[in-house]
């Protein structure tokens, strides 16, 4: 009994959670739940208390009441399920892997500049939206509920006035986790490019350098916004935005859909064949394009491929590794200011891309 907490809680449920749970659903003491933690019970007491008083916040409650329901209550003993995140597979470890990667997305999303976590009391799905001043806001990514239960219980969001629509902003320790996350991701990929399978070992050698290095820019997770989100505050001679929400929305997808395929399992997918400064004109399919995660690769692929030779170069850099604009010109020999010109082009091209898929999925459905 002592340890039971430990093995039905999903891994990623904080401490303090586990142990609250324990004294409240299990009925165990705080001095036996302190034995067994090899603590002072006040160290329990404490925890438990700040527990308790967390339960105002809806997302907060909603997960105690889930986990106590999956893993507390005997009724429900022959179906143990993952409560907060979808299960995805048998195994812990795949459960605790997708949270983590649902974490790093949402995550990243709230990171952004004026970007909320809006939950509706009765919804199965949050969102995370974007204040664009005077243009009003845009949608960055549909979270599930269960998900954003995890994400406050861990306190990783936070929010000052729970009601009817509570609006939750990430935390400082909800940054910290991130940075995290983030590390963790890269030494995953590098790792699999190290010994190129999905099941290689934790520890990962130094990358190599010197004249055996890949020349491929670095993946980066960032904590920063776009280089999009920057040039959509600008202003042109009219005071219309430089980027409008639907040419930014198109960057947005580009993004998200390179990100998935990064996390997915294949991750070491060789996007320099569309750097044409680097000589790579060839944009024949990889073997292996279509597999991964959920298809992202696919539709990087189809995207890149349908901008061609220096639009595909520049949203992949702007859009995808998140170069600034100065760094993007230099890299590929532009003179000053022309970059965001070209980056428009691109974007417009890629919107009309995204609008003749779906009108394609739609003829075909």
């Amino acid at each position: 009994m002592e340890n039971s907490v430990a093995f039905t809680v999903p891994a990623w449920v904080p401490e303090g959670a586990q142990r609250y749970l324990d004294h409240t659903e299990s009925g165990r003491s705080i001095r036996d739940i302190a034995r067994a933690a090899g603590c002072h019970a006040s160290t329990i007491l404490r925890q438990i208390r700040r527990v308790e008083m967390r339960r105002d916040d809806p997302l907060v409650d909603a997960a105690l009441q889930s986990l106590a329901r999956s893993h507390f209550s005997p009724s429900d003993q022959q179906a143990l399920t993952f409560a907060i995140v979808p299960p995805v597979a048998n195994q812990p470890e795949a459960q605790n892997a997708e949270f983590e990667r649902e974490a790093l997305r949402v995550l990243r999303r709230l990171c952004e500049s004026g970007a909320v976590l809006a939950v509706a009391e009765d919804m199965d799905k949050a969102v995370v939206v974007r204040d664009n001043g005077e243009s009003g806001t845009t949608k960055t990514a549909v979270v599930d509920c269960r998900t954003a239960q995890a994400l406050a219980l861990n306190d990783w969001i936070t929010c000052d006035n729970p009601g009817r629509i509570s609006r939750y902003r990430i935390s400082t320790s909800g940054r910290t986790a991130l940075s995290h996350l983030i590390a963790d991701a890269e030494n995953r990929a590098r790792t699999q490019n190290e010994f190129g399978m999905s099941e290689a070992p934790a520890s990962f050698k130094p990358a190599a350098t010197g004249k055996n290095a890949p020349n491929q820019p670095k993946v980066r997770y960032s904590t920063v916004e776009s280089p999009l989100i920057a040039l959509a505050r600008r202003r042109d001679r009219d005071g219309k935005p430089f980027l409008d929400e639907t040419l930014v929305g198109a960057g947005e997808r580009l993004r998200e859909d390179f990100e998935l395929a990064q996390l997915g399992p294949q991750v070491t997918q060789n996007w320099n064949r569309f750097l044409t400064c680097g000589g790579r004109g060839d944009f024949a399919a990889d073997s292996h394009v279509g597999q991964g995660h959920s298809g992202a690769r696919d539709r990087v692929t189809r995207a890149l491929s349908d901008l061609g030779p220096g639009l595909s170069d520049v949203a992949l850099r702007c859009c995808c590794y998140l170069e600034g604009l100065e760094l993007a010109e230099k890299r590929m020999g532009w003179s000053a200011r022309s970059g965001k010109i070209v980056l428009r082009i691109a974007l417009q091209r890629l919107k009309r891309h995204y609008q003749d898929q779906a009108e394609q999925d739609r003829m075909i459905g």
